[in-house]
């Protein structure tokens, strides 16, 4: 992790945190990808054994474009702790299959190498 101030590092959350949004809104799996560094992790919820690696990541996120449409994702305040920063996300989307609405929301807290996230902690909750 390169050195950053607070500042600095809330930018570039928010910059990360929007753009992963906008692929997940858009089923774009390829930029959802565009944030994470060359080796990340990816851990679903705090039970959830660690994803690593770009493979096993766009792996997880590959079912985004086959089983969900009408995606939005709005994302809170960036909280920045150290090398850290978080946020609350809330996503909608409906299900293709069956038609059935889902609405997750849950936190993200991430490290970043400076430029992209290298570890992603998503802990969420669907209904």
């Amino acid at each position: 992790m390169t050195e950053q101030n607070g500042g600095e590092l809330r930018q570039l959350g928010r910059t990360l945190v929007d753009e992963f949004g906008r692929g997940w809104s858009k089923a774009k799996v390829d930029v959802m990808m565009g944030v994470f560094a060359p080796e990340p992790v990816f851990q679903e919820t705090p039970f959830s054994e660690p994803l690593r690696g770009q493979d096993a990541v766009r792996g997880y996120w590959a079912d985004v474009p086959l089983h969900q449409s009408e995606i939005s994702f709005t994302a809170g305040e960036i909280f920045v702790v150290g090398p850290w920063f978080a946020t609350e996300f809330k996503c909608t989307f409906r299900r293709r299959r069956t038609g059935e609405w889902v609405d997750a929301r849950g936190a993200m807290f991430c490290e970043t190498d400076g430029a992209r996230i290298t570890e992603m902690r998503m802990y969420w909750d669907r209904r």
